[in-house]
């Protein structure tokens, strides 16, 4: 789980404007932020299939939000690809 202060973060970190909570930018760079986190877990526990389950669909939505993105600003998301050090 992210703490609040790590959460607020990465929002400050990756935010378009200055109330920005919600935009693909942020919520990618939290779903990077837990699946980095969940994939250490799964490196002590590979049988944990519940967690497991978590994290694959944590990486679709991501891959979701990646792929809205490109789609409407293709700038924005190489930057952000760059910036999270996401391969793609």
């Amino acid at each position: 789980m992210l703490r609040k202060e790590e959460k607020t973060a990465i929002i400050d970190a990756n935010r378009t404007h200055a109330t920005d909570t919600g935009s693909p930018e942020v919520q990618i760079a939290i779903l990077t932020k837990r699946i980095n986190m969940l994939t250490e877990h799964m490196k002590a526990n590979p049988q944990d299939k519940h967690s497991n389950r978590g994290l694959i669909m944590m990486v679709g939505k991501r891959r979701n939000l990646l792929d809205y993105l490109q789609k409407k600003d293709v700038e924005r998301y190489r930057a952000l690809i760059a910036k999270l050090n996401i391969r793609k």
